[in-house]
């Protein structure tokens, strides 16, 4: 053991053995090897592009050793050294991910999703269900964004408070023993400077969490320096006002250097025993890092980096310095590191080789197989000279990759389209098996797979008697929640005003006084870190209610709900899941900012989110009961008008269930089909009555989930009766009621149905305006509907309908 002076204020003993220390000196020779070599296997063309973690490997490898079993890592691209450590990542997947290797048992973190550097370790067996995460070190699927892995650190913190806190979960198998695990959070200097951590650093001094948030700090984000990032210049000394004190709760703000491993490990020592033992958070500044290979392989760092700074990195190399380290303190001769040194080349080239053959294999026999299949069927075709050539230039591909192999197919049974079907039928063969295997490799697991899905939930009816009571909406929903936090210790809420006072819509009202306030809960307005905290507290296993109070608030969440939750399941092909709900208000009311139908911007950046738009507060109890019972995330959007609308009371409230892409057809009609959600519902139910005046018979469909959408082709039936069709909403023109008529006029081929021109009927193009005037010219109105359908009987039968 070495006795040895860390900080100022304090003299720690580090209890480490000679072997580990080399141990320590091992790793980071390989990893900064895998670094170099990883660069040269992208300039040599056999990867796509190369992020790494040289300069960084000191600081890992020192956090690694205080990070234990049911510990959860949240960290960034930079961060190969401290998995490698925790021997949570080999290399040779390592170097599986550089080249994108499809196979999950070769490349575990991602399946050849993501590029280098993007780590996660898979919580869920093969048939999503989970592992018993209690005894494994694990690590969140990380993203690329700078700044967006930190906000699920909340939930990964907050969940241990909750297993420590909560008596009922420590009674579930799952959760025993669970209460006192850190999350460990990455991220690089310049990055600090998003809202993304700033929200997430005053969320954690504010919740008092096991979090240790680790900023590798080497003086420049790409090219732009310190002094251009971040007051002051330093990130700690930004942040000193949320230094705790005696007196006040805070952040304990620790400052190590990069290349110093004493100072590390005084650092590290300091930040888990506060985390672990007091809850206390901790944010650790490693300064004085360097970058040996600049920011990526796209450019060099001598572009905007000075002969003194590069000088100077090149001195305060950590792995080098780790090295005089170990030499002044007497623990290795220099022969002994400098035969780690060449092991640690040769292991880490053979790891690479080993990747390279794997990947390349079995993308050679494909090859191998397509040549041969070409050459057969050019024997047979029209356009043998051509197909010959086709086949030899493949089989001279340097380095191929799937793209060429499958490519050449499709060219081939192109040429050979006038030929005999018996000619083509073995390449075709190939070609159709091959599409299903790509669609694993590259397509899977947008949403679950698992038996736990939303659509293999059972579908229960709500039950109504002579006494059921007639309730307003909200009531419903208060019911409903009650009995999902009476039957499950997993269930929690929580949100702006969700606590005290209920919601703003009082749909938990007295729920927090039932429950306690760990199972509903006020936060601050964070939109962000609300989402952060849903998805880390559902990746260990808790089933969240996450509420945003409005939904034109989703926007500040936005970027956590897109680039972490929504593929989250994706990018670890099944490794992962976040069973989170969403919960959020909308549509019909008054004002720019609280009338919001942003469908068409979550349409398009939230796939993987269950998308649900009740049109009251029955379906959204019924859709909640569903979402508790599968194990998919989503966002539950219900209608800010309908909470005050009398509904009546099912006496089965918290187990009734509304199937998930399953429309409901509300009224029956024959002359045009409505397709619509939501608050639309009731508008267009309304029209539709009216419409009988003028001798029209519609038929109303409430699509109830927008993803799923549809699944069973009820719309689809519906035009076969009635060949016309409206598609009605209150997004922007061109928003969800374009991506409805996508839907079933091209993937349900209701086109071919049609006898008059598809419509569609949205809100203005801008943001409603206030009053009652301004929903009324800027949403679509009853007299909207009732207009657009008149209009296309009159031009069906002119006479029967002539213009007024």
């Amino acid at each position: 053991m070495i006795e040895l002076e860390t900080l100022p204020t304090h003299k720690v003993k580090l209890d480490l053995e000679k072997d580990q220390i080399l141990f320590d000196y091992k790793i980071v020779q390989q990893s900064r090897q895998a670094s170099l070599m990883g660069r040269k296997e992208v300039f040599m063309g056999k990867a796509k592009f190369g992020i790494f973690g040289d300069g960084k490997e000191l600081a890992q490898v020192v956090m690694a050793r205080y990070f234990k079993k049911g510990d959860w890592r949240s960290g960034y691209y930079r961060d190969q050294t401290f998995m490698l450590a925790i021997e949570e990542l080999k290399l040779q997947e390592y170097f599986a991910q550089l080249y994108a290797h499809t196979v999950v048992e070769e490349e575990p973190a991602s399946g050849g999703r993501l590029m280098n550097g993007h780590f996660a370790t898979r919580s869920l067996n093969e048939d999503g269900t989970w592992k018993d995460i209690r005894n494994t070190k694990n690590s969140g699927g990380d993203i690329s964004p700078t700044a967006g892995q930190v906000p699920r650190l909340i939930g990964l913190g907050y969940a241990s408070k909750l297993f420590k806190e909560n008596e009922a979960l420590q009674r579930l198998e799952q959760f025993k023993g669970l209460g006192k695990e850190i999350a460990w959070g990455t991220i690089g200097n310049a990055s600090c400077a998003e809202g993304m951590f700033l929200e997430t650093i005053n969320a954690a001094g504010v919740l008092q969490i096991p979090l240790v948030l680790s900023v590798w700090d080497d003086d420049y984000g790409i090219s732009v320096p310190n002094e251009f990032q971040t007051t002051k210049g330093s990130i700690s000394e930004a942040l000193a006002g949320y230094q705790r004190t005696e007196e006040k709760p805070g952040v304990e703000i620790i400052v190590a250097k990069g290349w110093d491993y004493e100072s590390l490990h005084a650092a590290y020592r300091k930040a888990e025993t506060l985390a672990r033992e007091a809850s206390v958070p901790s944010l650790v500044h490693v300064i004085e890092m360097t970058q040996p290979q600049g920011h990526s392989t796209s450019g060099s760092h001598e572009r905007y980096k000075s002969k003194e700074r590069l000088q100077w990195e090149a001195d305060h190399d950590c792995n080098m310095m780790f090295r005089s380290y170990i030499l002044e303190n007497g623990l290795a001769t220099e022969e002994e590191l400098d035969e780690i040194d060449k092991e640690a080349v040769r292991f880490v080239r053979e790891q690479k080789d080993k990747a390279w053959k794997s990947f390349t294999e079995d993308i050679k026999s494909d090859l191998k197989t397509v040549v041969g299949l070409i050459k057969e069927a050019a024997g047979q075709s029209k356009q043998q000279n051509a197909l010959n050539q086709l086949a030899d230039d493949l089989a001279k591909t340097l380095n191929p990759i799937r793209k060429d192999v499958f490519g050449a197919v499709r060219k081939t049974l192109l040429l050979m389209r006038f030929d005999a079907e018996e000619a083509r039928g073995p390449l075709k063969a190939w070609y159709e098996e091959q599409k299903k295997r790509n669609y694993d490799r590259y397509n899977s697991h947008l949403y679950s797979e698992s038996e736990e899905g939303s659509q293999h939930v059972q579908v229960i009816a709500p039950v109504y008697t002579e006494q059921s009571p007639t309730v307003d909406g909200r009531e419903v929903l208060q019911a409903c929640f009650d009995q999902m936090l009476s039957n499950d210790p997993r269930v929690f809420a929580f949100g702006e005003d969700v606590g005290k006072i209920g919601d703003v819509n009082q749909a938990f009202a007295g729920l927090q006084e039932k429950h306690g306030e760990l199972r509903v809960t006020d936060t601050g307005i964070r939109e962000m870190t609300i989402i952060g905290q849903g998805i880390g507290t559902a990746l260990r296993g808790l089933r969240p209610i996450a509420e945003i109070q409005y939904l034109d608030y989703i926007y500040y969440a936005l970027m956590t709900l897109t680039d972490d939750l929504a593929c989250l399941h994706y990018r670890t092909k099944g490794g992962q899941k976040a069973p989170m709900i969403v919960r959020t208000r909308g549509h019909r009311l008054e004002g720019v900012w609280h009338s919001g139908s942003p469908m068409s911007a979550i349409l398009g950046s939230l796939r993987g989110l269950l998308v649900c738009v009740p049109r009251n507060m029955t379906q959204a109890a019924g859709m909640y009961n569903t979402l508790l019972r599968s194990d998919e995330p989503a966002l539950m959007i219900e209608c800010l008008n309908a909470y005050r609308q009398k509904e009546l009371m099912p006496t089965n409230v918290g187990e009734f269930t509304v199937p998930l892409g399953r429309p409901e057809v509300l009224r029956e009609g024959t002359d045009i089909t409505v397709v619509t959600y939501g608050a639309m519902c009731r508008i267009v139910l309304d029209a539709a009555e009216q419409l009988v005046e003028y001798g029209v018979s519609v038929e109303v469909i409430d699509v109830q989930t927008l993803l799923p959408f549809d699944v069973d082709h009820v719309i689809l039936e519906s035009i076969k009766k009635t060949s016309r069709v409206i598609f009605a909403d209150e997004d922007v023109p061109g928003g969800a009621s374009a991506y409805m008529m996508q839907q079933v006029l091209e993937k349900q081929k209701a086109y071919y149905q049609l006898d008059s021109e598809p419509v569609t009927l949205s809100a203005q193009p801008h943001r409603p305006a206030y009053s009652s005037d301004g929903d009324y010219f800027s949403k679509p109105s009853v007299d909207d509907v009732i207009e657009k359908a008149y209009l296309i009987m009159h031009e069906v039968d002119p006479i029967s309908y002539p213009m007024w």
